[in-house]
């Protein structure tokens, strides 16, 4: 590619409903790794990528969230109006990739009409079309494009090889299209003007799409089960109790390699590094540290495993319906639903994609109760616990009573948000009425190998980078809390008790002495605040600094001799409500564009996390578990 071109790059805009596919065709063309999943919502900000058409002209490609109109009515269609309008200069796009399912063309063809009073350079892009042609839905392309008036093109975005033709038409289109000027007919449209458009895109889909004699009812005989409002709120709560189950179960035996692996290296590091400080960051900083975060990794994978797949089959825009009644009765929109969903991984993307909640205050609450869900940073917290305190012996003959309890702690955290919600609506907002929910249901797709991977190793990195930056840096502030000063010539008490951490931990143990917290617990939370994970840590660096030659012991086993059962107990209870995430805060402050709603969030988190520990602590003491 020349000079000239690459500085003359082309603009181009996937633009399309929810769920058609849009960044599974961005991955395809720019060999991206964004999320891609089987249910709205995914894309909640523009996300951009660079790649070269066979040509050899470069294209800066952005992918926006998915919109039905270009009114607005939402953050994320603001995203979308005001780079197809031209509004961000610097970005206004030379084409339009509009991206439809073309086994769902009705709503997207509605889209299409609006967006021809733009006046930009468009191509359609029909996607999926191997399952529309698979399913006997027969367009006739040339009719399309001549009722629409514009240029159509097929693709198959997760299939090698299935964006050729779209890439040749670019080409074609783009060399004559950019840097042309503009002439719009835009107005935002009325309710009325939606109607007509809709009429339109009917008789267009009338004239040029041609509908299977024998429609497949397959999608229809499942959901009769999986949308029942008994049954499937019963099979919900069944896949989550097999998802968490599996946490335990299936990762115990690579937590114990992991675990193994580490305590071979720090008794490696003792063995071959001269007693002194050297060694005691190596063992205690480092491996203790690090190690007592990383040997969780295979649980996160785990339950974002089972997350992937219910996405990718098409499951959870069923599950958004199936909550949509309890959700109601709190208060939430039942589009919240999938940002919550979102927060299970982290509350950073849930908190940004309540940006498809179309009510201001229906995105507020959501934004305020977002954290309270059970995100994968709290995994170590609560299976560091559990494993200590909570024996492994099956109830009832084949549940496991581990695995049990990790499940109460997510449900805590969903009737915990539901409470929130429920109290905010009732005696804080003035308005009360929460607008109907309407979600378009995917089709059952199998879920994509090369999808789920991507998703996995994505997850993968993002916890290792954590756990060698954040998690890193927060040990070594801890290893050097935790050493110096050094204890005086002579001194019999251990050396840790001479430490700037004893003395933080000591100022912050009266405050916290009442839920059953010690100093070493006090000091763990504070570097915790950068990230809940960075408490697991910290916990293994103070006790193994402490533990002095039994360093290399594994964390659990020291905390189940040094605390009584009340305080771990109250420790899980502090996790489900502590806002110990600065990251998430810094969010809330970003999405709601104000300091207020981030302190009131960290505030009334903190409250709860007090009296909840405090409750169970002091009621855990009184039945004999102190």
């Amino acid at each position: 590619m020349t000079a000239a071109a690459e500085t003359s790059a082309w603009r181009f805009a996937l633009v399309g409903t929810p769920n058609s596919g849009k960044t599974a065709l961005f991955n395809a063309l720019t060999g991206s790794r964004q999320k891609v999943a089987n249910y709205p919502g995914v894309t909640v900000e523009r996300k951009a990528g660079v790649f070269q058409t066979p040509s050899g002209h470069r294209v800066d490609l952005v992918d926006l969230p998915g919109t039905y109109s270009l009114r607005g009515r939402s953050p994320d269609e603001e995203i979308t109006r005001d780079v197809v309008l031209g509004k961000l200069a610097s970005e206004t796009p030379d084409l339009l990739l509009c991206v439809a399912d073309a086994t769902n063309l009705r709503v997207a063809l509605r889209l299409v009409i609006e967006l021809k009073q733009v006046g930009r350079p468009m191509l359609l892009v029909l996607n999926m079309i191997d399952i529309a042609r698979r399913r006997g839905i027969d367009i006739d392309l040339d009719k399309l494009s001549a009722e629409l008036g514009v240029p159509v093109v097929t693709s198959i975005a997760v299939r090698r090889g299935g964006t050729e033709d779209l890439l040749r038409r670019m080409d074609e289109m783009a060399a004559g299209a950019a840097g042309q000027p503009v002439a719009s007919t835009w107005k935002s449209p009325t309710v009325s003007d939606l109607r007509a458009a809709q009429r339109e895109a009917d008789r267009v889909i009338k004239a040029a799409v041609g509908q299977p004699s024998r429609p497949d009812t397959v999608t229809g005989r499942v959901d009769a089960v999986l949308l029942h409002p008994v049954a499937g709120l019963l099979i919900l709560l069944l896949l989550l109790f097999i998802m968490f189950q599996a946490v335990f179960a299936w990762a115990k035996p690579l937590m114990d390699a992991i675990a193994g692996a580490f305590e071979w290296l720090g008794v490696l590091a003792h063995d071959a590094l001269p007693e002194g400080l050297l060694q005691s960051f190596i063992q205690n900083g480092v491996l203790s540290g690090v190690g007592s975060v990383l040997v969780f990794l295979p649980q996160i994978l785990i339950l974002f495993l089972f997350i992937l797949l219910l996405e990718d089959l098409g499951y959870m825009a069923r599950a958004a319906f199936l909550m949509d009644r309890i959700m109601g009765g709190a208060g939430l929109h039942g589009r919240a639903f999938i940002p919550l969903l979102s927060s299970f991984a982290c509350a950073i993307p849930g908190i940004m994609a309540t940006r498809v909640i179309d009510n201001k205050r229906d995105r507020l609450t959501t934004i305020l109760v977002a954290p309270l869900m059970t995100c994968s940073a709290r995994i170590p917290v609560y299976t560091l616990i559990i494993s200590a305190f909570i024996p492994d012996r099956p109830v009832l003959g084949f549940i496991g009573l581990q695995g049990l309890v990790m499940f109460g702690l997510y449900a805590a955290g969903i009737f915990s948000a539901l409470a929130v919600s429920f109290v905010a609506n009732r005696f804080f907002w003035r308005e009360n009425t929460t607008p109907p929910f309407m979600l378009e249901l995917p089709d059952y797709k199998l879920p994509r190998v090369r999808s789920v991977a991507i998703g996995l190793y994505t997850r993968a990195m993002m916890f290792l980078q954590r756990a060698g930056t954040t998690i890193f840096s927060m040990m070594v502030l801890i290893w050097f809390l935790a050493s110096f000063p050094r204890p005086p010539e002579g001194a019999t008490e251990p050396a840790i008790d001479f430490s700037l951490a004893a003395t933080i931990g000591r100022w912050i143990e009266p405050v916290l002495a009442p839920v059953g917290f010690n100093w070493q617990i006090s000091v763990a939370l504070i570097p915790g605040m950068a990230a809940r994970e960075v408490a697991v840590a910290s916990l293994g660096t103070v006790y193994a600094i402490e533990g002095g030659k039994e360093a290399a012991e594994q964390i659990g086993q020291m905390l189940a001799t040094k605390w009584s059962l009340a305080t771990a107990l109250a420790l899980l209870v502090w996790y489900i409500f502590a806002p110990q995430c600065a990251s998430t805060l810094a969010v809330i402050k970003r999405e709601t564009g104000s300091w207020r709603w981030m302190f009131v969030t960290f505030a009334y988190m903190l409250v709860l996390a007090y009296i909840g520990a405090f409750i169970t602590y002091n009621v855990a003491v009184a039945l004999g578990a102190g």
